[in-house]
């Protein structure tokens, strides 16, 4: 018998298939459609370690498959290369980014090619090329004529470090996300996406997805949505400025509660944004405010407590719209500048926050809701309340409105809206979801298909004159004084051409007499921007006429089943919905959801419990498992190691599990007789092994399925001759896990196909029930025997069958039973 040889079994079955383009997808609108898609990677110097296969394998099974199942599959692959991180890698290593990255491609693509992946590389997709990228200014031009695109100079997030402007997203905590330096506020131009328009739809959007709850829950907390009522309150005493403010303007989600304000509080950069207006204040508050925004971090996503709360009287008062009351205006730094308006009222007896800082500076706490206490509480529940109305704590549920004039008795949650009318103010909603900031001061990203005339009007360029390509340069590093690398690119930066009838920019030559000058945008767009629409391309790459074809777009979206890492929560997904969305309200594509079906990708640790990491030295290269143990062994470990959305520990040890269930299949070929016939207990095995494998790949519970043909594969073996239909069955069920030995032993077997095209087994329910059943006998409680029965014994002839039993007639010894007591199917209990 032929050992089984790994090395030469699949390198010669993965030149076969790539010389038939085996995996290459089919256009069959007969055939139900499976796209199927990986979160594509960043091709970092470092190459694959054991980890990153992972949901490449899961998705490989699981196409694989669904091609099996007679599905029409699209499982493409592609390269998400611009960027911070491999600008950086670039800088490391002093290489341009673009040598960098297509060296980086290809060792990753050598990588996966050694684990046998069905990937239709005639579809690969790169972010980095200009013919990919074109089409990724296409949608900034039609963003930008919505009026989703927009310039803005208000200080963003900025990285000392990295030099360049983040988004909210990609922060953690007080820090980039990236290097972790501690950001600061620093004022830019820089382009914003008004992601907020779609903040509602995205919401809704999350009820028809079959996603993990946790990241549908993610991103709600993310968007953050707050109903409530902005409520006008008119200022008093702002001097020094000829047109001074009439009002602050405060969102509040507790209208019920104004009847209880005793001041307003602003962020200490609205405070400075009156100052700017004309407002003139006392040195004493500049210095105070000065001291506030320097202290301050992004904040606007709730990252980051305040342990202190600080405030100073401003000398300006509010009118409340209810009362008509005049109460102080307080500058603080606990009021969020990016959320709501940057005012709140302040009701301390309402609010834990109010109520400390009212307490601190001694400001009035006013009670306006009375807690309902029903007459059957406890005492316990009664003295609950005590601290509440001694104003040693604030009350922040429900109960009846006091000392609000005709409001007085009514529930809370009805004299909201009521005193809402009663102002006049809007109901209205509020975001902690903020506008995406879309420029980045760096060299290595999409340009931008922006030019400024002299006075610094932005022009949309042309369709024609995309893609504007990134230019070739020597040096890129990025500048201290915020600006892009591409800004002293002066040949490049400095382009002549004029603006169409359509109002958009064409090039001429200089000598043209109806060219001028103009400027090109220097910023780059983020990494997130190809990110953003790139499972579209897969359906149509070569299409240079339109981002996709509507006639394959409408056959293949949307994406069914996506697999990917959790850590992409907040910021991919979020943003490629919105695109998406945006795409759909302008016909590109026909659904408005981009990605049905979502599964999280558990991370594999190294085996001291950490990270795999190059700094730890704890890297485990896929490369070298499959050198020794082979690919299919590789596969088979990593879906076996455990539930797949869980995190555990790699163990080249526990490697070998896998390798000895792909021998110990290799040397059951030996049995195989054509004269074999199929017992019974076989059968029944065999069904249910095709319906458990089956499901069990459908819901990604590779694990389980794996375990189930282990169980299969223990019965045969028992066997001395196995029937050679029950033996390609079990080659169809391990396939997609184990390709190349499967097809070996396949083609063995006689055939010429390949089993990717083979039909999946299917079962027979009636056959996955034993006709026996096993019975526990208990006399007293103990267990004493178990019987192997017929499973439609009738329950009179169980109690015979017990009874009749040389054991437990031993244990009787001659008593008679007072009760028989049986659970069908499962015990029969003897009482004596």
């Amino acid at each position: 018998m032929k050992e089984y040889n790994h090395k030469e079994i699949e390198e010669r079955w993965q030149a076969i298939w790539k010389e038939s383009n085996l995996f290459a997808t089919e256009e069959d609108k007969d055939k139900p459609k499976s796209y199927v898609l990986d979160m594509f990677p960043y091709p970092s110097g470092e190459g694959l370690h054991v980890g990153h296969p992972k949901g490449y394998i899961a998705t490989d099974v699981y196409s694989r498959y669904k091609h099996m199942n007679g599905y029409n599959v699209l499982h493409p692959m592609g390269w998400d290369a611009f960027g911070l991180p491999a600008e950086q890698f670039a800088l490391a290593n002093k290489v341009h980014p673009s040598i960098a990255v297509a060296k980086n491609i290809e060792r990753f693509k050598k990588q996966l090619a050694k684990i046998g992946f069905n990937y239709d590389w005639t579809r690969e997709i790169n972010t980095t090329d200009p013919k990919f990228y074109k089409w990724t200014q296409w949608i900034f031009k039609q963003l930008f004529k919505a009026g989703l695109a927009y310039e803005s100079h208000e200080p963003i997030n900025w990285c000392p470090s990295c030099k360049t402007g983040l988004s909210n997203e990609d922060l953690e905590g007080e820090a980039c996300e990236r290097c972790g330096t501690k950001v600061t506020k620093k004022p830019l131009r820089q382009w914003v996406l008004r992601i907020t328009s779609y903040a509602d739809r995205m919401l809704s959007g999350l009820e028809k997805l079959d996603w993990p709850q946790s990241i549908k829950e993610s991103q709600r907390n993310w968007i953050g949505k707050s109903d409530g009522a902005e409520i006008d309150f008119p200022l008093f005493g702002v001097t020094g400025h000829p047109d001074p403010m009439h009002w602050v303007t405060i969102f509040t989600t507790r209208p019920d509660t104004l009847f209880g304000a005793s001041f307003i509080a602003i962020s200490a950069e609205l405070a400075q944004r009156w100052i700017t207006i004309g407002w003139k204040c006392s040195d004493e508050i500049k210095v105070f405010i000065e001291t506030l925004l320097v202290e301050a971090t992004e904040r606007a996503a709730s990252y980051v407590e305040i342990t202190e709360k600080k405030g100073i009287a401003s000398g300006i008062t509010a009118e409340n719209p209810a009362t008509k009351e005049r109460v102080p205006v307080w500058i603080t730094n606990y009021v969020l500048s990016g959320y709501g308006t940057g005012a709140v009222m302040a009701v301390p007896a309402h609010d834990e926050r109010d109520f400390d800082f009212a307490k601190k500076y001694n400001l009035p706490i006013k009670r306006v809701i009375d807690p309902i206490i029903p007459k059957e509480s406890s005492e316990a529940a009664v003295l609950a309340i005590e601290p509440y109305r001694n104003l040693t704590m604030p009350w922040t549920g429900d109960g009846v409105m006091i000392d609000s004039a005709q409001f007085n008795g009514l529930p809370n949650a009805t004299a909201s809206i009521e005193i809402t009318k009663l102002i006049g103010a809007k109901m209205t909603s509020q975001y902690k979801l903020k506008d995406w900031i879309f420029a980045r001061q760096r060299y290595w990203g999409e340009p931008f298909p922006i030019v400024f005339d002299e006075s610094h009007t932005p022009f949309l360029v042309a369709d024609s004159e995309l893609p504007v390509k990134l230019p070739t340069v020597e040096a890129y590093e990025p500048t201290e004084t915020g600006e892009s690398p591409l800004a002293n690119i002066t040949h490049w930066v400095n382009v002549y051409g004029h603006i169409n009838s359509e109002g958009e920019f064409e090039t001429l030559e200089q000598s043209d007499l109806r060219a001028k000058l103009f400027t090109r945008e220097t910023n780059t767009m983020p990494q997130w921007a190809g990110s953003s629409w790139y499972y579209l391309r897969y359906i149509d790459p070569e299409n240079d006429t339109a981002i996709v074809d509507k006639e394959k777009e409408g056959n293949w979206s949307p994406v069914d089943f996506y697999v990917g890492g959790a850590e992409h929560a907040t910021r991919h997904l979020i943003y490629a919905r919105f695109w998406h969305k945006f795409l759909y309200d302008i016909g590109v594509v026909n659904y408005d959801e981009p990605f049905m079906r979502l599964q999280n990708v558990g991370l594999i640790m190294a085996s001291d419990g950490r990270k795999m990491s190059k700094r730890y030295g704890n890297v485990v290269n896929p490369d070298d498992i499959v050198e020794i143990f082979g690919a299919d062994s590789l596969r088979i470990y990593e879906m076996f190691m455990g539930p797949f959305d869980q995190a555990i520990a790699w163990s080249t040890d526990n490697i070998m599990g896998a390798r000895r269930l792909i021998e110990r299949v290799w040397k059951l070929k030996t049995r195989i007789s054509d004269d074999a016939l199929l017992s019974n207990d076989t059968e029944i095995l065999l069904h249910q092994t095709i319906k458990k494998v089956s499901e069990d790949i459908e819901t990604f519970g590779f694990n389980t399925a794996i375990a189930q043909l282990m169980i299969f594969v223990n019965h045969i073996e028992k066997l001395e001759r196995i029937q050679s239909r029950t033996y390609e069955t079990l080659l169809k069920l391990l396939a997609p896990f184990a390709p190349h030995v499967t097809q070996e032993l396949w083609s063995e077997l006689g055939y010429k196909s390949e089993l990717y095209r083979e039909v999946w087994p299917k079962f027979e329910e009636e056959k996955t029930v034993s006709s026996s059943m096993t019975i526990a006998v208990q006399i007293n409680g103990k267990l004493r025997d178990t019987l192997v029965l017929n499973r439609d014994m009738p329950e009179e002839s169980v109690h015979t069958a017990a009874l009749a039993s040389p054991i437990i007639q031993k244990w009787l010894n001659g008593a008679e039973p007072k009760k028989i007591i049986y659970v069908r199917g499962k015990i029969i209990s003897i009482v004596v």
